[in-house]
């Protein structure tokens, strides 16, 4: 499996600022609705779009500084400065979003409010879902029509995927969608028993869905700081390629490591074979460095490493 940068950059800068206008402008419809109705679910509401609208200004940083060319200072790029501000997306949904929605949701449910007017509230419920589900729609798309291009499934493609804009646009949408049901469900409760012990229990729920979501990131993009390896799948057509080289006797070690969105490093460990000359080998060794960059798109950096096994050795 591979990831194309340059075709995913541009796509994953619009699904973000679709995700962010919409984010903003539900936020807002919340806030109004959450003071009429008195609802902490909503107010949750209105906190969880704020703290998306804030992930997403977050991810369009992620998604420039990632873009920028590597220079002296940074010979690698700056693929994994996208990787930081992803992390520090996710952190603003767990303070902003989980935080308020869970102490105002226990606040609630220990002190009890009584609920006003709840026709506003179901409006912009209902509306927000749409805008919601047009938003994540989007994403899917662009998800689907990736993992069909890895032949992977969308599920398994946005667990393993380099493209932290992506995957947060997905997690988040998908959770915001979530949390509206959860919502509508807490005011309805609240409505027909006359208690806001329903509408305060929504409240702590959609909060232990944004910190679940959260803290998915969080591990995601923490993974990707460390030095995560590239996909399985990747790594074997990676080494087909070296072995498919007729000079190459075989593969002593492969390493590979994500250095931004969807840009790989590979250096491995090559036993070339004894009739080859260091002539052949320096010829063998630009031929596979071209291949991996015509067949894999998504490498930026290879580095071959002439050793020999240890049988060959002894």
């Amino acid at each position: 499996m591979e990831e194309r940068p340059a075709e995913t950059g541009g796509e994953s800068l619009g699904t973000v600022l679709v995700a962010g206008a919409a984010n903003l402008a539900i936020a807002l419809a919340k806030l109004v609705a959450g003071l009429i109705s008195g609802s902490a679910a909503m107010l949750s509401e209105a906190a969880h779009s704020a703290a998306d609208t804030v992930t997403e200004l977050l991810l369009l940083v992620a998604v420039r500084r990632s873009g920028k060319p590597a220079d002296r200072r940074h010979p690698f790029g700056y693929g994994k400065s996208g990787f930081v501000w992803a992390m520090m997306a996710a952190v603003a949904t767990l303070v902003g979003g989980a935080g308020f929605s869970v102490t105002h949701g226990v606040h609630e449910i220990s002190h009890g409010e009584r609920l006003g007017n709840l026709v506003p509230s179901y409006l912009v419920l209902a509306v927000s879902f749409v805008i919601e589900a047009l938003s994540f729609a989007k994403a899917y798309r662009q998800l689907r029509a990736e993992a069909a291009r890895y032949r992977v499934h969308p599920v398994r493609l946005v667990r393993i995927t380099s493209d932290t804009a992506l995957k947060a646009v997905v997690f988040e949408d998908a959770a915001a969608l979530t949390g509206l049901l959860i919502a509508g469900g807490g005011l309805l409760g609240s409505q027909l028993t006359g208690s806001a012990l329903w509408d305060g229990l929504a409240s702590v729920a959609i909060g232990l869905l944004l910190l679940l979501a959260a803290l998915t990131l969080i591990r995601a993009n923490l993974s990707l700081l460390i030095g995560q390896a590239a996909p399985p799948g990747l790594e074997t057509g990676i080494r087909a390629v070296l072995l498919a080289q007729p000079e190459v006797e075989d593969v002593v070690e492969l390493l590979t490591m994500m250095i931004g969105p969807g840009a790989v490093l590979v250096a491995a460990k090559i036993d070339f074979r004894d009739e080859a000359s260091a002539a052949g080998v320096e010829i063998a060794c630009d031929e596979v460095d071209r291949r991996l960059r015509r067949e894999f798109p998504v490498v930026r950096l290879v580095f071959l490493d002439p050793t020999p096994t240890r049988r060959a050795s002894a």
